[in-house]
């Protein structure tokens, strides 16, 4: 009979699902209404139940399963108040910003030094691959690029004044000469 073979079960992993749930959830009341909840989906197994090897081993997934969904149906939502005003915000960060100064600055270095950048740190082109493109060894493209780099940095720092945050973050910048 179904019935037996899920009592049967239940009787010898009752205690030890209850002590998970109420682990899990820190509440012995919820955990006895989950508790109540996976019993029912065994009974609602009928006959398979019976035919499965490891009853525990499915008890234990449907525990599992019953406090997923519990999880999911408990979130805390925390209520706005009402007098909090809808701002859109459309400005684009500091970082962001900075765009227009390196793509001002980039156009006016040599040419090798803006397809090495343009490849290598733009559109990530990996260092060994430029090199082997370019019959480079990889220690000339390394060397190449950190030269390309500082030359950058520095043109950088001669036309856009670039402000720090107190963790070292770009916050914002001003330029200070719209041609490089």
């Amino acid at each position: 009979m179904q019935a037996d073979c899920v009592l049967e079960a239940w009787r010898n992993h009752e205690t030890e699902l209850r002590a998970y749930l109420i682990h899990r959830l820190r509440d012995a009341y919820a955990a006895d209404d989950l508790l109540q909840i996976i019993f029912l989906r065994a009974m609602q197994q009928g006959t398979h139940f019976c035919t499965l090897d490891n009853t525990r081993a499915w008890l234990f997934q449907v525990a599992r399963n019953a406090l997923t969904d519990q999880f999911r149906l408990t979130k805390t939502f925390t209520e706005l108040s009402d007098d909090l005003a809808v701002t859109e915000n459309n400005d684009r960060g500091p970082i962001d910003e900075l765009d227009a100064c390196i793509a001002r600055n980039l156009a006016g270095m040599s040419k090798d030094d803006r397809e090495i950048i343009g490849q290598c740190d733009l559109l990530g082109i990996k260092q060994q691959t430029y090199a082997s493109v370019r019959g480079l060894s990889l220690v000339a493209v390394k060397s190449r690029l950190l030269r390309a780099r500082k030359r950058l940095r520095s043109a950088i720092s001669n036309h856009c004044e670039v402000n720090f945050d107190e963790s070292g973050k770009v916050c914002c910048h001003t330029p200070r000469n719209q041609n490089p």
